[in-house]
């Protein structure tokens, strides 16, 4: 697996996300809160081949410029979401690996954020990749999403955040299959699963145009 550095020009921007990424006392800026360091998930497996793919560049920092510190550990969020969706999302801890909803899920839908609803992955992307985790080779839109560097645990990793909502994803590796190469290897707690025939009814009939 490649390391993937964060751009020199950007370097400035991590003074900033210190206190999200270190454990320091959250900034009064609302969102700006601590955020632990993601357990362990599954290492990439070196993959001599996929040397000319490449990698989706790591930010640490939205689009917009404005400071990835992620999401707000409020008490209505532990009412909305479940233990284990609030430990990962919130948490930024991993789930066991098949001992989870959908890493054995075959069903044609759209995987959607748990807490704001954004659609994220499709069904026709999902693939199996013997982690135990779901795996996508592509997101719905890349723009969704938010790579940032995670060194946690002795590792350096690429950590996906979803945009909007700042929820704790997964991560992100380049041993996927073909036409990307790559795999999101993402948290079952972070998503829930709209059905192709309930995507109408959910307001996202313009996503049946992909099946």
């Amino acid at each position: 697996m490649r390391v993937l550095t964060i751009p020199t020009t950007l370097f400035a921007l991590l003074i900033g996300l210190a206190s999200c990424r270190s454990g320091a006392p959250p900034s009064t800026a609302a969102g700006t809160v601590p955020v632990p360091g993601a357990s362990p998930g599954p290492a990439a497996s070196p993959n001599t081949a996929l040397e000319e793919i490449k990698m989706p560049e790591t930010v640490s920092a939205s689009k917009d410029g404005a400071p990835v510190c992620f999401i707000q550990p409020t008490e209505e969020l532990r009412k909305k979401l479940s233990p284990e969706q609030y430990d990962v999302l919130v948490q930024a801890a991993t789930e066991p690996p098949f001992q989870n909803l959908y890493w054995n899920n075959h069903a044609e839908g759209v995987y959607v954020d748990a807490i704001d609803g954004t659609p994220l992955f499709l069904s026709t992307t999902k693939f199996e990749s013997g982690t135990g985790w779901p795996s996508f080779w592509q997101p719905i839109d890349p723009g969704a999403l938010v790579l940032v560097e995670d060194r946690s645990f002795g590792m350096i990793r690429t950590e996906v955040r979803a945009k909007k909502s700042g929820g704790h994803l997964g991560h992100l590796f380049d041993d996927g299959p073909t036409p990307t190469g790559l795999r999101y290897c993402i948290n079952s707690a972070s998503l829930d699963f709209v059905p192709k025939s309930e995507l109408a009814a959910r307001g996202l009939g313009s996503l049946l145009t992909q099946f």
